[in-house]
């Protein structure tokens, strides 16, 4: 049978919000919100001789200390261990989870610069290098992933940049308006002698799903 729904039923809407900051308004009769966001990824570093470190990404936040996602940590040149992803808060109110995002990896003795972190969405920059000195590659836009560190013909490769946290929250009975803020990702890593820049960290979001129930 076909799906049916029944006339007085008012289906979602949705906002989205990819970049900056302002103020969300609740739609009339939106009886409770669904919410998605990550952070900003951490950059990945550069490599080289004195390749920079990759930027933190920006925390992304919902409300006066309701939801908060922040930003993963960028990488650092030649190490083992990548930046960490950055962690996730919900505040008294909202029902739901917080997670941190995942850690880029390290530098491998095979020759290959470290991978970004995943994070809700997804969207790490893959390792590059091996035989190749290659830029890193920055993690997807509006997903919080990290970015791979960059690579160099001898060896002193970058690490990835960690993911931004993510929240997955309901907020029942909203108010009429909330401030957010969408963190930027983490800036790549600059390139050290003989070597590349990284890439950056992936741009953090939010959705927001209004439920309005039956009328």
């Amino acid at each position: 049978m076909p799906l049916s729904f029944p006339q007085n039923q008012t289906l979602p809407t949705m906002q989205t919000f990819l970049s900056g900051s302002g103020t969300y308004t609740t739609p009339s009769g939106c009886k409770w919100i669904e919410i998605k966001a990550v952070g900003g990824g951490g950059g990945g570093a550069g490599a080289g001789t004195s390749g920079g470190t990759g930027g933190t990404g920006g925390a992304t936040t919902f409300g006066s200390s309701l939801i908060s996602a922040n930003g993963g940590v960028g990488g650092a040149v030649n190490t083992t261990l990548g930046g960490i992803g950055g962690t996730a808060s919900l505040g008294s109110g909202p029902l739901g989870v917080a997670v941190s995002g995942g850690s880029g990896t390290g530098v491998s003795t095979s020759g290959y610069s470290g991978a970004g972190g995943n994070g809700i969405f997804g969207g790490a920059g893959g390792a590059v290098g091996g035989t190749a000195s290659t830029t890193g590659i920055a993690g997807a836009v509006n997903t919080g992933g990290g970015g791979s560190g960059g690579s160099s013909a001898s060896l002193a490769d970058g690490s990835g940049g960690g993911a931004g946290g993510g929240i997955q929250a309901i907020i029942l009975n909203p108010a009429a308006t909330y401030a957010y803020a969408v963190g930027a990702g983490g800036t790549a890593g600059t390139a050290g002698t003989s070597g590349n820049a990284g890439g950056a960290g992936g741009s953090g979001s939010i959705y927001v799903i209004e439920h309005y129930g039956y009328g």
